[in-house]
């Protein structure tokens, strides 16, 4: 603390808040659900995407909680506001490397990209070129195109780039689910293996 009070560096880096700031998210369903419904407190617009907005396929009320809604062929005019994008949406054929160039391009200069779904959304050489520019203003993921990760991926040379080990899922909650179904002899439903 000496050190930082003479050099004064007293709360460096200054952080960024969300507050006023739009995010869009990339896949509505129950983890983008989640994500709004924890983020509309810090006093963001919550833009979302999903391919099917009818009422039987959401299951929370919208009111309040997502301010503009659109499909998949909505997200270039989306993502154009977009302060932050997380992307939440299953992995499958139409959905590979669909955070390409076109869509880096679309975003705003110096806005940021969370992705916690699937490391393939995420077109590699598009996130890496546009990082490398400066137009993508930082890089947050816990899942990435090859796991286990390579720990020297040039792209995290980048100082605007935070990786967590695929282990954003893992709370006390799950482990303890888990561990009481173990102890129960319980079978485990809703478990999806990947990699």
């Amino acid at each position: 603390m000496d050190t930082a009070v003479i050099q004064k560096d007293l709360g460096l880096p200054v952080g960024e808040a969300i507050f006023g700031k739009t995010i869009l998210i990339l896949g509505f369903g129950a983890i983008g659900m989640e994500i709004a419904k924890r983020l509309r407190p810090f006093g963001v617009k919550i833009l979302a995407t999903k391919r099917n907005w009818s009422s039987n396929t959401v299951s929370c009320d919208l009111d309040g909680l997502v301010d503009k809604k659109g499909g998949p062929e909505d997200m270039y005019e989306l993502v154009r506001e977009a302060d932050i994008v997380i992307t939440c949406m299953t992995l499958n054929n139409e959905s590979v490397g669909i955070v390409d160039h076109k869509f880096l391009s679309a975003l705003k200069k110096g806005s940021y990209l969370i992705n916690i779904a699937r490391g393939r959304l995420l077109d590699y050489t598009a996130v890496f070129n546009h990082l490398e520019s400066g137009h993508l203003g930082g890089l947050g993921i816990d899942v990435a195109w090859t796991e286990p990760f390579d720990p020297e991926d040039p792209i995290l040379k980048f100082p605007n780039v935070i990786i967590a080990p695929h282990v954003a899922g893992i709370t006390e909650l799950v482990v303890g689910d888990v561990a009481l179904k173990l102890h129960a002899g319980e079978p485990f439903t809703k478990i999806e293996f990947v990699n």
